[in-house]
């Protein structure tokens, strides 16, 4: 894009010859944009005042182009332009300050002009060159007369048509300026669609309704339909039974201005039938109608390998269920008539039902409903709630568990409950288990989970510094698989237990 701090040439210095040649020359001139300033008001302007300023029937702003000179702007002509061959202005551009020729039929380099000779009759010239900012000259600001003029220019008109000409290019200059943004945007536009067209996926923009305002190519090569226009003409794309509920989405988000997104399945030009993920973003700019930019990607392969996951973890889920009920089953069977294994064995049931719990958790799409924290553990304790429910308070935050994280959870707090129900408070009628879970806050990034156990009987663990294998276990769960730590102490009526973790540990 051209660009210059000072856009004019220093007055007083002839062109610059590496822009003298006829190429440089006519390139730059080309540059400025001369065929749009034909009939300029402001130029138009200045050729009157200059006419009137000079006291001559005749002026002009003229260009000098390869075969002929043309006349932006005029006073007192008719023609638009006349001969390269003819022009005193071609000859003015070249100097270094004005040329003023006081009578042209007795001056030997004019004398034999044909506008000298003939009808026309020029006695008097005065042309100011017209110089670009690099040096090139383009033509110059001149005043004609048919009538010798002995003594040229007064010192107070040659200063106004100097002043005149530095008007000029700065006229002329804006063109060029104006001309050279305009192509840089052109050009930027044009690389861009080049971009967008060689991407694999289908990308469009759209008005304010919805309606598309451009479509690049890969929309052809994809499903060899027309470009679409409006969204109804979409519809021969994508799949019957996707484009209900697809065009409806869409239609809402528009109207709401929200971003979109949606899988569908899109009809190729084979005829067969892809998944892709559509989105489409509204943008609003101040003073500007809301746009819409959007894309259509293929994730077919994707799609289907998910399908096929899921198919397998469904499968799976279903056989470690068979395998949970299996090992619950010998576990009966074997302990059967042997009371002295009888509480080992109960324990040992109620932690695979509380693994199976956290499972439910795990499961693709046919697991509980909750995937939340305070789901599980209303799940884990709802057999130690009792009738009316009032002996297990689950109080605080809520947040979203994954698959890895539910597992140890489970363990966690399943051990605390069966710990409970021997020795603490859910072991006598009057006691209750109080969890409060609190999200982090501040610069803290821990998520904190308080147990407090409250009873009027007295607990019978004891408050020691050696570990059973349930804290090891705890400690395992809490520190090995979660990262994150716990503090247990014992209070005048019960047990008060600190959970602390990461919050990242809680994701898939």
């Amino acid at each position: 894009m051209y660009q210059k701090d000072n856009i004019l040439w220093p007055e007083g210095l002839a062109p610059d010859p590496a822009f003298c040649g006829e190429d440089d020359r006519l390139a730059v001139l080309a540059a400025h944009g001369t065929e749009k300033l034909a009939g300029d008001a402001e130029l138009q302007q200045i050729a009157e005042f200059a006419a009137k300023l000079c006291g001559t029937p005749i002026a002009s702003v003229t260009v000098v182009e390869a075969e002929k000179q043309r006349f932006l702007a005029k006073a007192g002509l008719e023609e638009d332009s006349t001969p390269r061959s003819t022009s005193f202005c071609s000859h003015a551009m070249l100097r270094e300050g004005p040329l003023v020729v006081e009578d042209a039929s007795q001056d030997p380099a004019f004398e034999d002009f044909a506008l000298v000779t003939g009808t026309f009759g020029l006695r008097f010239y005065a042309g100011f060159p017209l110089i670009s900012s690099e040096g090139a000259p383009l033509g110059a600001l001149c005043v004609i007369d048919t009538q010798p003029r002995p003594g040229g220019l007064s010192d107070l008109q040659r200063e106004g048509m100097e002043v005149l000409a530095k008007s000029v290019m700065r006229r002329m200059s804006q063109m060029r300026l104006g001309q050279s943004a305009i192509a840089a945007v052109e050009r930027r536009e044009a690389d861009l669609r080049d971009m967008i067209d060689s991407v694999p996926g289908i990308a469009w923009t759209g008005d304010t309704d919805g309606n598309f305002t451009y479509v690049n190519a890969r929309w052809g090569e994809a499903t060899g339909l027309p470009v679409p226009t409006r969204t109804e003409e979409w519809r021969e794309a994508i799949h019957p039974e996707d484009w209900d509920a697809s065009l409806a989405k869409f239609r809402e988000c528009v109207a709401k201005e929200e971003t979109y997104e949606d899988e569908w399945r899109i009809r190729m030009a084979d005829g067969s039938y892809r998944w892709v993920q559509s989105r489409a973003v509204p943008v609003a700019r101040e003073g500007r109608e809301t746009r819409w930019f959007g894309t259509v990607i293929d994730i077919d392969e994707a799609h289907r390998l998910s399908e096929s996951r899921d198919l397998l973890a469904s499968e799976l889920s279903h056989r470690i269920e068979n395998i949970f009920a299996v090992v619950s089953g010998l576990i009966a069977l074997r302990s059967r008539g042997r009371p002295e294994v009888k509480t080992f064995t109960d324990d040992l049931n109620a932690a695979i039902r509380a693994l199976g719990t956290a499972h439910d958790y795990v499961r693709p799409h046919d697991g509980r409903g909750a995937d939340r924290l305070k789901g599980l553990l209303e799940d884990l304790l709802a057999p130690y709630e009792g009738a009316k429910g009032e002996r297990v308070r689950i109080s605080g935050d809520d947040v979203d568990i994954g698959a890895r994280a539910a597992t140890p959870l489970a363990l966690i707090f399943h051990e605390l409950a069966t710990n409970a129900a021997k020795y603490g408070a859910l072991s006598n009628d009057d006691g209750k288990v109080d969890i409060q879970i609190c999200l982090p806050c501040g610069g803290d990034d821990e998520i904190v989970v308080f147990w407090r156990e409250a009873s009027s009987c007295v607990d019978s663990r004891e408050d020691s510094d050696g570990e059973g294998f349930g804290s090891r276990m705890l400690r395992m769960a809490i520190e090995g698989q979660l990262r994150g730590r716990f503090e247990r102490s014992f209070s005048d009526d019960g047990l008060d237990v600190e959970i602390a973790f990461p919050l990242t540990s809680l994701g898939g």
